[in-house]
């Protein structure tokens, strides 16, 4: 017992021992370390500015293409599609070859709107000018340059609605793979030009021969496709001998809109200036990201305060003499975070006109000077120029439901920093993209290009003015 009693004897004086030391070992290294050799690691918020913005028109380099026209809370969109078709190069007819009938068909994976209301399509051959492959065009294309639209290439109008399968075909996993067949006429000029091009030499040839069709709807304004794939089929018969008996051969050649030729979409926004003058009332809450119609929100960072401020806030912390020896500044996190307001999470029999257009899954934060060279999809998005946010769920402290955008602009504001000089503010803007990614030696998946998005999409963010809007939450240290 008294050698248990000796041992809890030396533990209390150990403890009093660390006791009577803690205060002092806390601060052993500060005793040590020169200031100079410290690291500082600071905390603060920076308050932002926001507006919204336009530009005329967006460069139509679709994934997939809008076919038709939609009344939406957020204006009145047609689009339209101008194409050309890739011909089977080094392709002839049978000599006896007879065309019996020809059919333009496109699938289209989703739709916007209403997929029960109908809309007619209409297709005309292109009489005007032609389209270049190596030209940019603009979604605000001048359709009436190249199609006059004096006659239409169909038997007659074609009404469509969405969500009918009349003309899906079922796919190799027993999905349905919506489809429309248009039917041309066969006593048409186009048909009678169309089925009398015996053979394909070359694609530049054939363009000369046929300029491309021009796809349309004239009626309905509830229902927009999201087209994925279109192509002509010519159908036709021929014969030969085969066992001293003449046999008919039923065939059919496919002239694809590929990445061969040149496919543009043409998406009007009516009344634009009006919808932008009503969106701008709502600024002192809210901006928006309205797609494809180039209405995207810009956001200033006030990096010239943000430089001095680090600069003041890292020499105090270390010297209290008035020297003003500055430790190299990095930025650790600087967390961007967009809330996103209007996503829909009703039924579909709840879903009105306003809530069609959704926020863009995908929503690229890119230097306002740098956009256009971006969303060209020239270049690989960089942590120091562009990165791409996806729409994400949260749930806050009351337990509801959130989405946003973050972006950790850590690496961009770092560099920003070290400059001699610096602007008074770094313009940023947020725009909606379509991403495409790769995947490297290491099987890790990264982004590879980005292009702006041609879906239709409206994103309703808080904005900087409102009081729980844009703000800039960093940590930043100096060593």
């Amino acid at each position: 017992m008294s050698k248990r009693f000796a041992f809890i004897g030396v533990l209390v004086v150990i403890a009093c021992c660390w006791t009577a030391c803690k205060d002092d070992a806390a601060s052993t290294g500060s005793h040590i370390l020169d200031n100079s050799d410290s690291i500082i690691v600071i905390a603060d918020t920076f308050e932002l500015r926001s507006r919204i913005d336009t530009s005329s028109a967006i460069v139509s380099q679709p994934d997939s293409t809008l076919l038709g026209e939609i009344e939406t809370g957020y204006g009145t969109v047609r689009a339209r599609i101008l194409t050309q078709l890739a011909c089977p190069e080094g392709y002839a007819y049978p000599s006896n070859a007879i065309i019996d009938s020809i059919s333009l068909f496109f699938y289209y994976s989703t739709w916007t709107g209403d997929g029960l209301a109908p809309l007619t399509i209409n297709v005309y051959e292109m009489d005007g000018a032609s389209l270049s492959y190596t030209q940019t065009y603009k979604t605000d294309i001048p359709v009436d340059e190249y199609c006059s639209r004096t006659k239409s290439i169909l038997r007659s109008r074609r009404i469509v609605v969405a969500s009918e399968k009349r003309d899906s075909i079922q796919d190799n996993n027993g999905y349905y793979v919506p489809m429309v067949r248009l039917m041309t006429d066969s006593t048409s000029d186009f048909f009678r030009r169309f089925a009398a091009i015996r053979s394909f030499t070359t694609q530049e040839a054939f363009n000369k021969q046929f300029k491309g069709l021009l796809i349309e709807s004239d009626f309905g304004s509830s229902t927009i496709l999201n087209v994925n794939d279109i192509a002509l089929g010519v159908y036709y018969h021929f014969t030969y001998a085969k066992a001293g008996k003449d046999t008919t051969v039923n065939d059919m050649k496919a002239f694809y809109a590929n990445s061969e030729v040149r496919t543009v979409n043409s998406i009007q926004y009516m009344n634009k200036d009006k919808l932008l003058q009503s969106l701008r009332q709502d600024s002192a809450n809210f901006n928006y990201i309205v797609g494809p119609a180039g209405i995207f929100t810009r956001i200033a960072l006030p990096v010239k305060q943000l430089k001095n401020s680090m600069r003041e806030n890292l020499i105090e912390s270390i010297f209290e003499n008035g020297d003003t020896l500055l430790k190299r500044p990095y930025v650790n996190l600087a967390e961007l975070r967009v809330d996103v307001t209007n996503v829909f999470t009703g039924s579909t029999a709840e879903r009105t006109s306003n809530d069609w257009l959704q926020p863009a899954p995908y929503m690229l934060l890119v230097r306002d000077a740098s956009a256009e060279r971006v969303l060209l999809g020239s270049e690989v998005p960089t942590d120091t120029c562009a990165l791409v946010g996806t729409l994400t769920s949260g749930v806050d402290a009351d337990g509801n439901t959130t989405y946003y955008y973050s972006y950790d602009l850590s690496t961009l504001l770092t560099q920003e920093i070290r400059k001699e000089e610096v602007p008074e503010q770094l313009i940023l803007r947020l725009v909606p993209v379509a991403i495409q990614t790769a995947t490297t030696t290491s099987s890790t998946t990264i982004i590879s290009s980005v292009k702006e998005a041609q879906t239709l999409s409206a994103t309703k963010i808080r904005s900087a003015q409102s009081a729980s809007g844009l703000s800039l939450k960093l940590v930043y240290s100096g060593f």
